[in-house]
């Protein structure tokens, strides 16, 4: 099973607040020093390296003084503006006992929305790599707010694995991998060693919340390893205290839980599409609309549409749904929203009398289309 791993020449590794912070109690040194060898060990291998901490905000908090995560944004702001500070110094620090350099990388979900901009930090992580430095990524948690938050550094660790195309996703935490129940409330739960990263069944195995600390929880490391899939990375979650973790896995040990990728990788716009944590409306299609693009890999044509909510400009991303709710598809949008509305429902050829200009026939083509 580890032989994925073993394969893989560029890898994400993302570590979480409790292993960066030492459970709270400021910056471990050591073990982010630890973590530095290791992946200067994976260097030697020819393997080449990205590193999604977390910690900002809680290093932040102990420069502060503050016992518990604030609530107001402001507050959380201020506390990853510090805290990036020595987050940062540390790694810098670390990495430079190898020989090897490091470049701080803040990215918002508005970097990867706009398709310009995604281009652009693709190319910049890639070219980073190709000089043998270590990018450290972290989301702007000075800048950012609710609505345009990735949200945990587990969805973060997985769009930047499908922004540079990575092999896998290494997710270090505090728990020893995906256990088939809570390990901390039934001590009988067995580790899953290896699954499919799209089996439903995960998402039930991993309920539950993370830590004071984190804001994720196994359910984002489950969810993360799903979307790093679409772009063909395996994903492994695996102890960030396990001795030498990350050098034992590009050896071929078996450590922790691999949920393996089956799919056949998105291309890189199609990705791109899906990557999107936010749309700016939804299109409610019927049966036959649905079964058009989720079986025969149609357009959307704008008789199949029912209903549309949200204000959304032409070639923006929005949402398809099927008649029961379920998201099956999004797409970049040939028409506005107030124009959609006028054209659902009714054929092609009518768009034109309709509108009094034609700028597509399909309202989404199947080339700016993403199924889910």
């Amino acid at each position: 099973m580890s032989g994925n791993i073993a394969a893989a020449r560029t890898l994400v590794i993302k570590v979480g607040s409790s292993l960066v912070t030492n459970d709270g109690r400021g910056l471990d040194v050591e073990a982010i020093a630890r973590w530095a060898s290791q992946i200067a060990g994976l260097h030697r291998l020819g393997k080449r390296s990205m590193l999604v901490s977390s910690g900002a905000i809680a290093e932040g908090m102990q420069r502060l003084g503050w016992s518990r995560r604030p609530h107001a944004m402001n507050q959380l702001q201020a506390a990853a503006a510090v805290g990036q500070m020595g987050l940062v110094q540390c790694y810098e620090t670390c990495f430079r006992e190898h020989g090897l350099p490091t470049a701080q990388v803040l990215l918002t979900h508005a970097d990867m929305a706009d398709r310009r901009r995604y281009l652009n930090a693709r190319s910049t992580l890639r070219t980073l790599l190709d000089m043998g430095a270590i990018p450290v990524i972290n989301e702007n948690d000075t800048v950012v707010t609710d609505e345009i938050k990735f949200g945990d550094n587990d969805t973060l660790g997985a769009l930047v694995t499908n922004l540079v195309e990575a092999d896998a996703l290494i997710i270090l935490t505090d728990q020893a991998g995906l256990y088939d129940a809570d390990p901390r409330r039934h001590p009988e739960a067995k580790l899953i060693e290896h699954a499919n990263a799209d089996d439903p069944r995960l998402e039930a195995f991993a309920g539950g919340i993370g830590t004071a600390l984190g804001k994720g929880g196994m359910i984002t490391k489950v969810l993360a390893a799903k979307r790093a899939a679409r772009s063909g990375a395996h994903t492994v979650i695996a102890s960030g205290r396990e001795h030498d973790v990350l050098l034992r896995l590009a050896q071929g040990e078996r450590l922790g839980t691999l949920l393996s990728a089956r799919t056949v990788p998105l291309a890189a716009r199609k990705q791109w599409l899906a990557d999107h944590l936010t749309v700016s409306g939804r299109l409610r299609l019927d049966a036959g609309a649905t079964k058009a693009l989720v079986r025969d890999g149609k357009s959307l044509l704008p008789i199949g549409v029912v209903d549309v909510s949200g204000d959304f400009e032409r070639g923006e991303v929005v949402a398809c749904t099927d008649p029961d709710g379920r998201e099956v598809a999004r797409g970049l949008v040939n028409y506005a929203a107030a124009e959609t509305r006028r054209i659902i429902r009714r054929p092609s050829s009518d768009i034109e009398g309709i509108l009094g200009y034609v700028e597509e026939p399909e309202l989404i083509h199947r080339d700016n289309l993403v199924l889910l």
